[in-house]
């Protein structure tokens, strides 16, 4: 039954996100013949809150995903996207500091993710340090990449401090 099951969840992914009606009805034959099955629950989890945007009932699956198996690493990044697009800020900080503890997590954007939170929350010197922890964890230079990227953003984002003139300084020190 596991490889039947397998077949539904394969064929959900390959038609993702492009045949959502094909994904719909994959996933629906998996979770009927296995209702804990973590990718499918990750992948149903992905269409409601990328396609559907109803970020509840995305959480609801990625909730029960780590509930069969914490160390069901597919759920991770998708689950806390979810939680930064519906502002559950304190949720996705705590969740993404538990992912830094598990063993065999991707710690490079578990940081990322870090760092885009506090981008959100418009914290940018924060940001730029997690965004350097994610460097420190990068053994990809596709990612590295992206992670400058993500640098730069941040860094278009913060304050411009403003340069005070030579001539207005030497009046303010008479």
């Amino acid at each position: 039954m596991g490889t039947l099951i397998n077949n539904y969840v394969f064929k959900a992914l390959e038609n993702y996100p492009y045949d959502l009606e094909e994904v719909m009805e994959a996933l629906n034959y998996a979770l009927s013949y296995d209702e804990k099955d973590t990718m499918a629950l990750t992948l149903m989890g992905r269409v409601y809150a990328e396609k559907l945007y109803k970020y509840k009932e995305a959480i609801s699956y990625f909730k029960q995903a780590l509930t069969e198996n914490i160390y069901a690493f597919e759920v991770y990044m998708p689950y806390i996207n979810t939680l930064l697009w519906n502002e559950d800020y304190l949720e996705a900080e705590e969740f993404i500091n538990f992912g830094l503890t598990m063993k065999g997590s991707d710690k490079a954007m578990l940081y990322l993710k870090k760092a885009i939170l506090y981008e959100q929350l418009k914290e940018y010197k924060k940001a730029l340090i997690y965004i350097k922890k994610a460097k420190e964890y990068t053994f990809n230079s596709d990612f590295m990449t992206d992670i400058n990227t993500e640098k730069e953003r941040v860094k278009s984002k913060m304050p411009k401090k403003k340069k005070v003139s030579k001539k207005r300084d030497k009046k303010n020190k008479k």
